[in-house]
């Protein structure tokens, strides 16, 4: 039987994540979003076919795998908690991925991105373009690694953070839950939740209180 796999939204990572499963010849698409104006039209080829929520009626009628392919950590958070699908992955080809590695439900890996031995990747999680996560760093769920970010090792990377494109961060640093690390920063020590960090060395200029 042909897999069919629903993409959650029709944005710009959208067609990314079109782009990924159609590298990896994963079968059938289906793409809804909620804005009407781009119903009845293709994204990639792939028709979208209406709102988030008659995706639940598609849902009945067939088995699905489906991918939240949101760029943004707590949009994508909401539509996963709101939506019963069996969320599946999408690794592109060109992707260097060690088989030890982890990778959650709804997780996207995109291309030419590397993630080293013994990493955890959690729920719904993006590993954007030319991204590197090397050996036994952690990422919780929804987090964004952008295009070009590089992790070094033994990295903790707490739920929904962000870390900006062109960003690195040095072995065996800490970042916390909903931290956005700037673009180009350079993090040399932890992160509490909640914070944005900017700049080389990267500072933090807010945090939660």
């Amino acid at each position: 039987m042909t897999e069919t796999i629903i993409v959650v939204g029709a944005g710009g990572h959208a067609k990314v994540v079109v782009a990924i499963l159609q590298a990896a010849g994963r079968g059938r698409l289906l793409v809804f979003d909620d804005d009407s104006e781009t119903w009845g039209t293709k994204l990639l080829g792939v028709p979208i076919l209406g709102s988030i929520a008659s995706i639940t009626r598609a849902a009945e009628e067939i088995p699905e795998a489906a991918i939240v392919a949101v760029g943004d950590n707590r949009l994508r958070a909401n539509l996963a908690s709101m939506l019963d699908l069996a969320w599946t992955t999408a690794t592109h080809p060109s992707a260097i991925v060690h088989p030890s590695v982890s990778i959650g439900p709804g997780s996207v890996v995109c291309a030419g991105a590397i993630i080293q031995p013994g990493t955890l990747i959690g729920h719904h999680v993006i590993v954007n373009t030319a991204a590197s996560v090397d050996h036994d760093c952690e990422l919780g769920d929804f987090v964004h690694v952008a295009p070009g970010a590089r992790i070094a090792g033994g990295v903790h990377i707490g739920a929904g953070t962000l870390i900006g494109i062109g960003s690195s961060i040095v072995p065996e640093v800490a970042a916390g839950k909903w931290v956005t690390v700037g673009a180009g920063a350079t993090v040399t020590g932890d992160l509490p939740d909640g914070c944005t960090a900017v700049g080389v060395p990267a500072r933090i200029l807010e945090a939660s209180s």
